[in-house]
């Protein structure tokens, strides 16, 4: 996503006169029709696509990406799978067509097959019974998705960005079309938001939120803030002082720490969990490029990760974890790290300029800590000596210097829809009406804010991860926006659940099953001429399992 708003960052300094005389200039009288029009790009895009074209309906995909398939093909190969049994449909084709490729030779460039290993994130990588494999190269998942449009015919139109401020049209409770900043107006009977932003959705007039709820609002216990909860670990084991100068608060604070509190436990706030880019590294020197050094790099500006690794700390590979042909799907680990914790919290609702200005922000800043570990004597020589054998994969991300072009948004907006998934249906409290797919994973937050003890030491706030007792259902309300709100859009990317709910279904498996689903009964809604809030469920359900989804592991 880095560069892709480069467009609009240019024209950030141009009157918003002559924006608006420009943008109507371009192709006022371009209506594009389809059946269905999915806006996004991410991997539950091209499932949904894949789902209307299987049923015979019209589709178009409008992507605001060069590149398909969200953080799939941009370095989160090493798949949170959580119970892969859950996992049917378009999804489970999707990691089969993965193994198809590694189970030739010939994909093997960069070391033997033999000697890959089969880890994978809490279950094998391969699974030759089950003929998956759910660990991958970037550009391979990026290749699979790109098959599934070629095969099925699929017209995908790029770099195509929603105008949210007055391009979408609306009559009776339903969208008409939507014009994107091109001048490209598309049309439709039904329309799904796959993005992860919920762009669409927003300017649809659907109501949502940006932030954690209080435990209190729906009767949870993990939601909110929850400061002194540490149950990864990404938090200061050791008495850590967070000043410029070590015990002097008037020399000010280090850089990435912020000077408000967190706020009472359980209370909620606007803030969301931080974004990463999940990097693939090699330490092949032939296929290794060194981490450069960004402009404007400060080596204060990690001064903090340089008083833990004074205070003992020795973790920084332990997230390196290895995908085939001797890469890593690199990610956060430890108090200090690739999550660049408290520079997001606009985003969500940010205009696409500043959008681009956050994703540089945490570009440079990602790029500066890669540089500094690998160069600056305050970090322990073991651990810069080893740095220095790893740098990006030279053959990945190949137009965008070996950099990914997603930042990994782990949460924006999320819908206030006909149902909201809470902790109480992800740990099974109760029964979730209208199943349309499963989920699993830990109900996984990243940290959110990073604040001063009333101890005088620094603490990050907001790393949760709580164990489901067995895969859950997730509800059809889910998807859908209240009845009076819109009757023919689906979202099955920005969900309506909590945020600490979100933090289970957000895994990508989980979006490309919701996805499937999403198209499935946008297609029934227009079969049945009703809005997607009244589609008869059984009939819903019944096209579901015909198109291998799973809904309940018991049958």
């Amino acid at each position: 996503m880095k560069k892709r708003f480069n467009f609009f960052k240019n024209l950030a300094f141009i009157p918003s006169i002559f924006l608006l005389a420009f943008f109507s200039c371009k192709n006022d009288d371009s209506v594009q029709k389809a059946d269905v029009v999915i806006y996004g790009g991410t991997s539950a895009a091209v499932t949904a696509a894949v789902e209307v074209a299987h049923s015979g309906k019209t589709v178009i995909v409008v992507s605001p990406d060069t590149h398909l398939g969200g953080l799939t093909s941009n370095g989160l190969g090493f798949t949170d799978t959580g119970d892969k049994s859950t996992i049917g449909g378009i999804a489970r084709e999707f990691y089969h067509r993965i193994w198809l490729h590694y189970n030739d030779s010939a994909a093997w460039n960069w070391q033997k097959h033999s000697e890959y290993g089969n880890k994978g994130q809490g279950t094998p990588a391969i699974d030759g019974e089950n003929r998956t494999m759910w660990v991958f190269e970037p550009h391979v998942a990026e290749k699979v998705f790109e098959d599934f449009i070629a095969e099925n015919k699929i017209r995908v139109l790029r770099d195509e960005w929603l105008d949210r401020n007055s391009g979408l049209v609306r009559e009776n409770g339903k969208i008409v079309s939507f014009k994107t900043l091109s001048g490209n107006i598309f049309s439709g009977k039904m329309f799904i938001d796959a993005t992860y932003e919920g762009d669409l959705m927003a300017a649809a007039g659907v109501s949502y939120r940006v932030g954690r709820e209080a435990c209190s609002e729906y009767n949870e216990t993990w939601d909110g803030v929850q400061a002194g909860v540490f149950q990864h670990g990404h938090h200061f084991r050791n008495n850590i002082d967070p000043y410029i100068v070590p015990g002097d608060p008037s020399s000010g604070l280090l850089p990435k720490i912020s000077a408000d509190k967190p706020g009472p436990n359980c209370s909620g706030d606007h803030k969301i969990q931080a974004y990463c880019f999940r990097l693939c590294m090699s330490n092949l020197p032939e296929n290794r490029v060194p981490f450069p050094k960004p402009e404007n790099y400060d080596p204060k500006d990690y001064e903090l990760l340089g008083r833990v690794f004074d205070a003992g700390w020795r973790e920084w590979f332990n997230k390196f974890d290895m995908i085939p042909n001797r890469k890593t799907d690199t990610n956060n680990h430890g108090p200090f790290s690739s999550d660049n914790i408290g520079m997001n919290y606009d985003y969500p609702e940010a205009s696409y300029a500043r959008r681009e200005g956050i994703i540089q922000e945490h570009e440079n800043y990602q790029k500066g800590l890669l540089y500094y570990v690998a160069h600056n004597p305050r970090v322990p020589a073991e651990i810069r000596d080893k740095m220095k054998n790893w740098g990006l994969a030279k053959d990945e991300f190949t137009d965008n210097g070996n950099w990914p072009h997603q930042l990994y948004i782990r949460e924006a907006r999320r819908m206030v829809g006909e149902y909201i998934t809470t902790e109480n249906d992800v740990l099974s409290k109760h029964v979730v009406p209208e199943p349309i797919g499963m989920g699993s994973y830990t109900m996984d937050s990243h940290n959110v804010q990073r604040y001063v003890t009333d101890e005088g030491y620094v603490q990050n706030e907001g790393d949760l991860g709580i164990q489901p007792p067995h895969p859950y259902h997730i509800a059809y309300g889910s998807l859908v926006p209240k009845a009076g709100e819109c009757t023919n859009l689906l979202v099955p990317v920005c969900v309506s659940a909590t945020h600490i709910a979100y933090g289970s279904i957000r895994m990508e498996p989980v979006f490309m099953i919701l996805g499937q689903s999403a198209a499935t009964a946008a297609v029934l809604a227009i079969d049945e001429q009703c809005p997607v809030q009244n589609i008869p469920y059984a009939d819903l359900k019944q096209k579901l399992l015909q198109g291998g989804q799973i809904l309940d592991l018991n049958n």
